[in-house]
């Protein structure tokens, strides 16, 4: 059985997903973006704490930790400005990497967007 989630504290969804789904002891988080926070027209890093926050608020929602993070993949427009989230990323994982994908892609649903990332944690 799929359980579909959305979780209050975080921006409204605009399109047909959730934001996220359990299935078989695994919880899929949608891709998260910063758009409707208050990051949405700011640069890299500040839509990256946006996110990152968000899914921080689904772990303490589910009552899981940064530990119980399997996989992220992380969308990007611009792949060379890695750099400028890589140690937020160290940080928000606290010692527990993840496996995790970076692409880079040529654009997102609104202009502003700099960063999409989607996540699956282990219940």
């Amino acid at each position: 059985m799929v359980e579909r989630i959305h979780y209050e504290g975080l921006p409204q969804i605009a399109g047909p997903y959730v934001h996220a789904t359990k299935h078989n002891q695994t919880l899929y988080i949608s891709g998260l973006t910063a758009y409707g926070t208050k990051a949405q027209s700011s640069d890299l890093p500040q839509q990256s704490q946006a996110i990152l926050n968000q899914i921080a608020t689904i772990l303490n929602c589910e009552q899981r930790l940064k530990s119980d993070l399997v996989k992220l993949t992380i969308f990007v427009r611009d792949i060379s400005q890695l750099a400028t989230i890589r140690e937020q990323l160290f940080e928000f994982y606290e010692g527990h990497l993840p496996a995790c994908s970076l692409v880079e892609v040529s654009q997102f649903i609104h202009p502003d967007l700099q960063i999409e990332i989607e996540a699956i944690v282990a219940l």
